[in-house]
């Protein structure tokens, strides 16, 4: 019989690469973590692992069997969650969630989903991730998190239609499928729920070129000189996708690992960018206006198709989509402009105030 602590190491190893990673995860030794390994390899009567100079890899076998692991551990997760809902004397759900989201939508929506999650859980135990949308759905099917709030520029194989809302009542949480996601790959044992669209935005300097409130025409800075993020991260490829497809190769004056420097940049007039609506930061000042060939990026819910029926992971989700739906729409300012926000199912946000990333 396989032994699930055995099957968790596995899928560390899978996830973090290295048995000496494992080890510090798991707070053993290496030499612990490799006997381990072997015993739970006598139990699947196949060979999991071989040799690649001193690191352990995986077989087909090996991959395989992480894929049913993943699966029995949330089965597992689950029915301990529900076991001790029964034995809580005051109700409520209880256990533990690992929530992962961009950092915009942790300053718009995320952090009250899980205060108010918590007030009328107190038992439920919510942590949180600062993710970058690059990273958050491939640390979800590694299972680092349990929910990912991430987004989506929609140029993959998934249309709007197609994402759905789903039905939380039910335990439903929106449509499986796959679609791209910058370098990365969403499959389809990762389950979206829609949460919001949020438009795509040149941002300049305040005072700098056109103040109309036209959208702007990004083949008109390709002169420009450009800032974004890090190679790598989800602002990267929106900068350099978008101006490609308007014909023309960015120029880039500045790459830096958060929003604040960056905003910093664009302030000083020593650049032009493009950020989500969420993300323009209203402490610096600067310009925001939509661009004339529309880009928006899908904001969702995403979990492991095999942990979608846990009730907590149900309440996060639904959380989520509540506070989305609750906020008041506003109107906010940008040099003296109106600026509307972020379309989030018949509601709007606002922008950012705090710097990272996403």
């Amino acid at each position: 019989m396989l032994d699930p602590w055995r099957l968790r190491l596995l899928t560390l190893l899978e996830s973090l690469g290295t048995v000496r990673a494992v080890a510090e995860s798991a707070r053993l030794s290496p030499s612990n973590v490799s006997e381990q390994l072997s015993v739970l390899e006598r139990e699947a009567a196949t060979q999991l692992f071989e040799r690649a100079g001193r690191r352990l890899r995986l077989t087909p076998a090996g991959t395989a069997l992480v894929r049913h692991a993943r699966v029995i551990l949330d089965q597992m997760d689950a029915a301990h969650e529900e076991l001790a809902a029964f034995d809580a004397a005051e109700g409520g759900l209880a256990g533990g969630v690992r929530l992962g989201a961009f950092t915009s939508a942790l300053n718009t929506f995320v952090l009250d989903s899980v205060r108010d999650l918590t007030r009328d859980h107190p038992r439920l135990r919510v942590t949180v991730w600062e993710l970058d949308p690059a990273d958050s759905v491939a640390a979800l099917q590694r299972g680092e998190c349990d929910v990912v709030v991430t987004a989506d520029l929609g140029t993959g194989n998934l249309s709007a239609d197609d994402l759905g809302t789903g039905d939380l009542g039910t335990g439903e949480l929106g449509t499986a499928a796959g679609f791209s996601h910058g370098s990365a790959s969403i499959v389809s044992d990762v389950v979206h729920t829609l949460l919001a669209t949020d438009e795509i935005m040149l941002v300049t300097a305040a005072g700098a070129g056109s103040q109309d409130d036209e959208p702007a025409d990004l083949a008109g800075f390709a002169s420009s000189r450009w800032s974004m993020e890090l190679p790598g991260t989800w602002t990267f490829d929106l900068v350099t996708t978008a101006c490609r497809r308007a014909g023309f190769e960015p120029e880039v004056a500045g790459f830096f690992a958060s929003y604040g420097p960056l905003l910093a940049h664009v302030e000083a007039g020593l650049s032009v960018t493009l950020l989500p609506e969420l993300a323009v930061d209203r402490r610096y000042r600067v310009a925001a206006r939509p661009i004339r060939d529309p880009m928006r990026r899908r904001i969702t819910a995403a979990v492991r198709r095999s942990s979608a029926e846990r009730a907590s992971i149900i309440a996060v989700v639904k959380a989520l989509r509540r506070t989305v739906e609750g906020r008041t729409a506003k109107d906010r300012t940008v040099d003296g402009r109106t600026v509307k926000g972020s379309t989030v199912n018949g509601s709007t946000l606002e922008g950012s105030t705090v710097e990272g990333r996403g």
